[in-house]
């Protein structure tokens, strides 16, 4: 008898949850968030095109489809951050906004970056196919097994903050593992900085210059694996709109941001890379220096036998 009452209970709840739907959601934080999506999505557009046109320039902008595909992933970053903060601002927050929000980052930060990499490097190998295939072959199956590594541990990073998440915004000063629009801007002000600048100073024919391009592109997969590592490490990294911008900060930050602002007004290509590769590397540092050295010296320290303390009497008889 106890246990039809049981079966009842369960099935009249599996009822209720059948029944309910979603009545309410925010409009315009979901806008926003959808436009996210919609950047991803025209990024793998522009990385399609800039590997099949025979003029890889996008006609309005006179700009590279593929530093076109880099851009549309920084602008999805931008409707990243708006999202959250008009939720927070109107006191909208919800399951579905983080759910939503989730499902167009792995777009835009988990599909785009990678396979803009892709079609990178497959423009560029596609040069080299007819003199050396066999090597040719294997660096494709690397970069196709790099941008897989890349797309999944994307996925593992949003699932796991979902699960870790907390709705407290004061709770938010920093990320578990390296955060996707910050590994996406890594693989993104790479590519850019390739295409608009690294291109045209070997276009001169300038030996150097051509290394340093050559060099960029190959090691693109390599740095592609290491972010795909640090977003599903344990690594903490800092919340940078919260720590060092939100609320009363010292006059130093002041200086730093009008610096990070001429360094973009100089050069918004290699500012992007210092950015984003420096707040990649900067959490490893800091885990590295913590983790390995600080504690290997501390090891040392304690496993040195301690030396006796002597006094010496002084005789005071004459």
């Amino acid at each position: 008898m106890t246990r039809l009452k049981t079966q009842a209970a369960r099935d009249s709840l599996l009822r209720r949850v059948r029944r309910q739907r979603l009545k309410y959601i925010t409009i315009l934080p979901s806008l926003v968030t959808i436009l996210n999506g919609i950047c991803g999505f025209a990024a793998i557009a522009f990385a399609s095109k800039g590997a099949a046109a025979s003029v890889n320039h996008f006609s309005y902008l006179t700009l590279p489809y593929f530093a076109m595909a880099g851009y549309m992933v920084l602008l999805a970053m931008i409707a990243d951050v708006l999202d959250g903060r008009l939720a927070r601002m109107s006191k909208n927050t919800s399951s579905f906004g983080g759910q939503l929000d989730s499902l167009c980052d792995i777009v835009s930060f988990g599909v785009a970056p990678a396979f803009l990499m892709l079609k990178v490097l497959e423009y560029k190998l596609s040069g080299y196919a007819e003199q050396n295939l066999s090597f040719v072959n294997f660096l494709q199956r690397f970069i196709w097994l790099a941008a897989a590594s890349y797309i999944s541990c994307a996925a593992i990073r949003l699932a796991r903050f979902n699960v870790e998440n907390e709705e407290d915004e004061s709770a938010h000063m920093s990320f578990i593992g390296l955060p996707t629009p910050a590994a996406a801007g890594v693989v993104v002000s790479l590519v850019i900085f390739h295409q608009e600048t690294l291109l045209e100073l070997s276009a001169g024919g300038n030996r150097a210059y051509v290394i340093c391009e050559n060099a960029l592109l190959y090691a693109l997969p390599l740095m592609v694996l290491g972010v795909a590592v640090l977003m599903v490490s344990r690594i903490r990294y800092p919340h940078i709109l919260n720590q060092y911008i939100k609320g009363k900060k010292p006059f130093a930050h002041l200086i730093r941001a009008l610096l990070f602002l001429a360094l973009v007004i100089w050069s918004r290509q290699v500012a992007l890379v210092l950015i984003f590769c420096g707040f990649a590397a900067g959490g490893f540092s800091k885990w590295f220096y913590y983790k390995i050295i600080h504690r290997r010296s501390d090891i040392t320290l304690s496993a040195e036998p301690s030396v006796p303390m002597t006094i010496e009497k002084r005789d005071n008889s004459d």
